[in-house]
């Protein structure tokens, strides 16, 4: 299963893009406060026993200053007890920016990207796995996929938003 706040347009882009690009990470406590209500909404009683951050290759990182995805499953940590991991999953493959790129070139340039990179136990963990926009699941399912041979039960994602489909 898979859900996002809203829509990545309007308000909810332009808050995403002022937190992720002008680096005022005052909007992460709000985005974690409204992650934590789509949690009890969408998975109630079934809450996932792991948050994993969707992980940023380490230039990236250093070119950004911080790991979004991060700072949003750490936030949802604190607010629900749900343990939060940010060293089972490791972004080894530097990939081209996302945001430019068709559905086809995004799954062939994350095919491989993700590793398992701690050697912990995953068999039978439900894992909620964050990100900040699903735009058209390349990354979200390459990392699912990783994390379900590693032996997880179920990975769920949550982000801040999708992207609309414009036709």
């Amino acid at each position: 299963m898979a859900r996002a706040l809203g829509s990545y347009e309007g308000p909810l882009q332009e808050a995403i893009h002022r937190w992720k690009y002008r680096g005022i990470l005052s909007l992460t406590s709000l985005f974690g406060e409204w992650m934590a209500d789509a949690l009890r909404r969408h998975w109630g009683g079934a809450s996932p026993e792991l948050l994993i951050p969707v992980p940023l290759h380490t230039r990236r990182l250093r070119e950004r200053g911080f790991n979004q995805a991060l700072l949003l499953a750490q936030n949802l940590s604190r607010r629900t007890g749900i343990p939060c991991d940010k060293r089972i999953l490791r972004k080894e493959k530097s990939t081209l920016p996302q945001v430019n790129l068709s559905g086809a070139e995004r799954e062939k340039g994350v095919r491989g990207a993700f590793k398992i990179a701690e050697k912990k136990d995953l068999r039978g963990t439900s894992i909620l796995l964050l990100d900040d926009v699903y735009t058209t699941g390349a990354t979200v399912n390459e990392c699912s996929r990783v994390l379900m041979a590693g032996g997880a039960k179920k990975v769920d994602v949550l982000t801040l938003a999708h992207a609309v489909k414009r036709t």
